[in-house]
């Protein structure tokens, strides 16, 4: 009884959690009028890819298309530098001893609790001097520079767990600090990129703020800004090709996910010391 009771509340949590879920596929499917006649109804009684046609037809001038391209771009862009740049520096932090390493491991701390509206208008400044906006370069340069100190602290606690006997091993076998962290570091390093890469990714592809600030044509929008010329091209807002948009929008999402998951329960330092 307590397994099933368990796995009844295991059912019940699973429901709560895919609800907004199942009701964002079914609005997609439901005729704007019946849409607006029963909001909390979980199946249509219609069923119609009205919604989808639009979605795929886009807005303000712009299909779909162009905006999950920009959305791509600018999400890989920032998985790449993200995933880089915060592995050079929790190596560096982490595995090579150097002056100041403890300060500047701990100021770099300290930025994580630095709300990001604080800085925004200095880089702002410096991108609209740089003559950057309008452009994929704000979204993606900082995370070239390792600015996520999250993931720069997560990669540190994970490298430090690699038993350094492994270091030792390749500086014998003529391995520098460079391709120590290519040989040695990197590849054991694998399930800490892959959650860097995967929340990276989320969050840059369901991120609204930033876009918004830096980028101004619709050309160059991403589907979080798509979205919203939903609501502001006409007086009435296009209820279906919006709820149909944001499900394609979680497509991508779910499939990066699935195929990465299976790295975040991989095992690490006992992999190096097998054979």
């Amino acid at each position: 009884m307590k397994r099933v009771a368990v796995f009844l509340l295991c059912l019940a949590a699973l429901a709560l959690v895919l609800y907004p879920i199942v009701w964002l596929i079914s609005a997609s499917l439901t005729p704007v009028e019946d849409l607006v006649a029963n909001l909390r109804s979980l199946f249509p009684g219609r069923v119609t890819i009205d919604g989808y046609a639009g979605a795929l037809e886009g807005a303000g001038g712009e299909s779909f298309w162009t905006f999950l391209g920009n959305s791509t771009i600018v999400a890989s862009g920032a998985v790449i530098g993200n995933v880089v740049s915060c592995s050079l520096a929790a190596y560096a932090f982490a595995r090579l001893r150097f002056r100041l390493s403890g300060p500047l491991f701990a100021f770099a701390l300290v930025t994580i609790m630095l709300p990001a509206h604080v800085t925004l208008i200095p880089q702002y400044v410096v991108f609209q001097r740089l003559e950057m906006i309008d452009t994929f370069v704000p979204l993606i340069l900082p995370k070239l520079l390792a600015t996520d100190a999250f993931f720069v602290f997560l990669m540190v606690q994970f490298m430090r767990g690699i038993p350094r006997e492994l270091d030792e091993a390749a500086k014998i076998d003529g391995c520098g600090p460079i391709r120590n962290y290519r040989y040695v570091v990197l590849p054991l390093s694998r399930p800490a990129m892959v959650t860097t890469a995967i929340f990276t990714f989320i969050w840059t592809w369901n991120d609204f703020f930033s876009q918004l600030i830096y980028l101004s044509s619709t050309e160059n929008y991403t589907i979080p800004m798509g979205l919203r010329l939903f609501i502001d091209q006409t007086s009435s807002s296009s209820y279906g090709p919006m709820f149909a948009m944001s499900v394609l929008s979680l497509v991508p999402i779910g499939l990066f996910f699935l195929a990465f998951q299976r790295f975040l329960v991989a095992g690490v330092a006992t992999t190096g010391l097998k054979g």
